[in-house]
């Protein structure tokens, strides 16, 4: 059976796939995922089109900006795992994803549930960053440092809480002042 060779996409084609994902993770961070396509598509100097030919649907278009922060995290995940005890790995996890949340939107809002269901792709792709989470909070109760009545969707409203914490300008320790009375209020005493 012989086929057609695959050809490299144009450079200008490249130069757009780049220019678009540039533009919508800037955009997906900051204004989250109810961002427009035509908005995207806008800032990067392409038309809706163009976003269309590289990025069939939005999902796709978010998948594909935030697979590699997933990514980094469930790395994140697995060395704290290999090198921390469970609770330390947990409790740092739990803090990273915050953090991480804050300052992404998009990821925020799609680890809670909202909008595109991006865990899937994540899975497909071995970036399960609510999986690594749900085996260290496990971990983290086994080895009696979380307490035991404590489950996965409490988690999971806390860590939203802490990213509903607004953060004045000047008091950048707000936010972890905010985490750190959610850990301690997850530790078994």
């Amino acid at each position: 059976m012989t086929g057609k060779p695959v050809r490299a996409p144009r450079a200008d084609a490249r130069r757009n796939r780049t220019s678009v994902l540039r533009a919508a993770a800037e955009m997906f961070a900051t204004e989250g995922l109810s961002v427009p396509v035509h908005e995207i598509a806008r800032r990067a100097g392409v038309g809706t089109g163009t976003v269309s030919r590289h990025f069939p649907t939005k999902e796709a278009l978010f998948a594909a900006v935030l697979l590699d922060r997933m990514a980094l995290l469930t790395a994140r995940a697995d060395v704290l795992t290999a090198t921390e005890d469970p609770g330390t790995a947990f409790f740092t996890f739990f803090a990273a994803l915050v953090h991480e949340g804050a300052d992404h939107r998009g990821l925020a809002e799609s680890l809670a549930g909202v909008g595109f269901d991006i865990e899937s792709a994540a899975i497909d792709a071995g970036s399960d960053v609510s999986g690594r989470l749900h085996a260290m909070l496990k971990a983290a109760q086994r080895a009696g440092a979380v307490r035991g009545g404590i489950t996965f969707a409490d988690v999971k409203a806390l860590m939203s809480g802490c990213l509903a914490r607004e953060v004045a300008p000047g008091d950048a320790g707000a936010r972890d002042r905010v985490i750190t009375v959610v850990c301690d209020g997850l530790r078994t005493r």
